[in-house]
């Protein structure tokens, strides 16, 4: 292990968490906020001072003869991750409008996703302040090491592990042959789409600000938004519509985005997981219709359109809310549970299990069902026209056993803690899945301010666990891993 390398690393992150507080800064300056000037100032200050020790314990390096190994790339993401969202909680605490640990969850919140906030009235809060919980959002969104290395890709051979422990999904493919053009397409489709949606969302009539962050947090599925009535307060179908289209296609692959961009929109639609993907969508959004009609006697028309954003809602892990699902008929929410489960497609910024693993689960069992009916049998799943490879699949069987592991044991945390059984469940999925809101008391007009202080340290964790995919975290607790024998 490295821990020079690590830290000269960590060194130039923390310059460029630095950098990323600038757009805030000009915004509390722009408008004359009192608060938000000075405390952007200080946590640029605090940025630098942290990246000058980093370099003086670090080392400068050679990108062209440094090369990283599996642990330095696992524990330049975990640290990184951790070290980003401390910083990126200091812009709260300095504010005063939160408690320490309060600041934490909402940074945490932010980079990896997932959209709760402990904050009960947003519309308090200066320009400067929310658009940095947006900006999180978005950074985390694409990743913070992916977009890390498309900005400054001198990070030597061996990036692709960094690259491998922040991606989400089954397989860790890139689709350019040097990972730092990989992570620059990546980032310049990102910003493009980004971009893209801002301005349709100006167009449906909101303002330049509201835009701005709605798109950041739309592309990044991760449902900041800068009302306490969420996207309920413009009452707008036409937005709505829009809405759903960037969350649907938020949800897809991007890396599947680098392929077509080269090759065409047809790689779109000859992808096994988004067409999985829009096919839930589509029955998941007739059957709560159905239901809501049945049930609650709502309208068809009425119940389609605030069906069909919730289903993308939740199920892009966005969770930006038009009306209250608490209030659904159980058919509907135990749906709507399902969708958080599963998530949108792999190397999407959603989280959730993700569909292809959902697809080769099911593909694990028919073989496995195959075999003993045909022993003789030999039987190889695939997806996309390839044939998927044993070891996949039993990768796809241990991360599955991980994740349900994760959950039920978050739920009995938050058990003891005294929450509700249904409401730790659908918490444990929800914040395991990056998705934020649940059912009861973390509902869809709720926060996460109620939350007893050990749940709340808990659901830090947790996010953290379910945007880096589990076994990133796991190993950094692991004593063997700080191990300074070689061979590791």
């Amino acid at each position: 292990m490295n821990f020079n390398l690590i830290a000269a690393v960590l060194s130039t992150m923390s310059l460029t968490a630095g950098a990323a507080l600038a757009a805030p800064l000009f915004l509390a300056v722009y408008y004359r906020e009192p608060v938000g000037s000075a405390d952007f100032l200080l946590v640029m200050l605090i940025c630098l001072i942290i990246s000058y020790e980093f370099r003086l314990r670090g080392r400068k390096f050679n990108p062209e003869t440094t090369v990283l190994n599996v642990r330095e790339g696992i524990a330049i993401t975990g640290l990184g991750w951790l070290m980003m969202s401390v910083l990126g909680m200091l812009p709260y605490l300095f504010s005063g409008y939160m408690t320490p640990l309060d600041c934490f969850v909402e940074s945490v919140s932010g980079f990896s996703g997932t959209g709760a906030t402990v904050i009960e009235d947003l519309e308090i809060l200066p320009r400067s302040i929310l658009l940095w919980r947006s900006l999180t959002a978005w950074i985390g969104g694409l990743g913070i090491i992916v977009i890390f290395m498309a900005i400054l890709p001198q990070m030597g051979r061996g990036a692709m592990y960094m690259f491998r422990a922040e991606s989400s999904g089954p397989t860790k493919d890139r689709q350019l042959p040097k990972i730092r053009d990989n992570a620059k397409a990546l980032f310049l489709i990102y910003v493009a789409i980004t971009s893209l949606c801002a301005l349709v969302y100006m167009l449906c009539g909101m303002s330049w600000f509201s835009a701005l962050n709605h798109a950041l947090s739309t592309v990044a599925t991760g449902g900041f938004s800068i009302y306490n009535d969420g996207i309920a307060v413009y009452d707008n179908p036409a937005l709505e519509i829009c809405m759903i289209f960037f969350m649907v296609i938020s949800s897809g692959s991007f890396a599947m985005y680098v392929v077509a961009w080269r090759k065409g929109s047809q790689v779109i639609w000859q992808n096994t997981e988004f067409r999985t993907y829009l096919m839930l969508l589509a029955v998941a959004t007739m059957l709560i219709v159905v239901d809501l009609w049945v049930e609650m006697g709502m309208g068809i028309l009425e119940g389609l359109r605030y069906t069909a954003f919730h289903v993308a809602s939740i199920s892009s892990t966005t969770a930006f809310v038009t009306y209250d699902f608490d209030a659904w008929p159980g058919f509907s929410k135990g749906i709507l549970l399902l969708l958080m489960f599963m998530g949108g497609c792999a190397g999407s910024t959603s989280g959730g299990l993700k569909i292809s693993r959902m697809v080769l689960l099911v593909k694990l069992i028919q073989s496995v069902v195959w075999q003993k009916i045909h022993p003789q049998i030999v039987y190889r799943a695939k997806m996309n026209g390839r044939v998927i490879p044993d070891e996949v699949l039993i990768s796809v069987a241990r991360f599955f056993f991980a994740y349900m592991m994760v959950e039920i044991l978050f739920a009995v945390v938050m058990l003891l803690d005294g929450i509700p059984l249904m409401e730790a469940v659908s918490m444990a999925v929800s914040t395991l899945g990056s998705i934020g809101p649940g059912f009861g008391l973390e509902g869809a007009l709720s926060t996460y301010a109620l939350l007893p202080p050990v749940s709340k340290a808990f659901a830090c964790l947790v996010m953290f666990l379910g945007r880096l995919e589990i076994f990133t975290v796991i190993a950094l607790f692991t004593p063997e891993f700080w191990s300074r024998r070689k061979g590791w």
